[in-house]
């Protein structure tokens, strides 16, 4: 058994609770999908707000999902110039039995431009 550090990112059009929390269930729930993952596995989880972001913490949507044992935590991204707007990240910290080459990461919406080789759509 590993633990590995699965990411993933997301966009949101503006600053506003519900759409935080929609776009972050979605990350998360795509995610679990492509990761087989079943909320024992997760071990913990960091969510990223860009500084534009403030309307909730992204960890309520992990809340809602029943994820009331897992560890969780919100933080600021650095404020680089130029880096994108109103951006979700997320870490996972999973144990599982897969490879590294194995875990699938998510990258969706605007965030698809931080990894392409890792969008959804690729």
């Amino acid at each position: 058994m590993y633990c590995r550090g699965i990411r993933g990112a997301t966009t949101v059009e503006s600053n506003d609770r519900e759409e935080i929390l929609a776009a972050t269930i979605e990350l998360l729930q795509l995610l679990i999908l492509h990761n087989d993952l079943k909320t024992e596995d997760i071990a913990s989880v960091i969510f990223t707000l860009t500084d534009d972001l403030n309307a909730e913490f992204p960890a309520v949507a992990a809340r809602g999902l029943g994820w009331t044992e897992t560890a969780l935590m919100c933080a600021r991204e650095l404020p680089i110039p130029g880096s994108l707007d109103k951006c979700i990240r997320i870490l996972l910290h999973v144990n599982t039995e897969r490879s590294a080459a194995e875990i699938q990461h998510i990258y969706i919406r605007g965030a698809v431009s931080l990894r392409p080789t890792l969008s959804m759509d690729r």
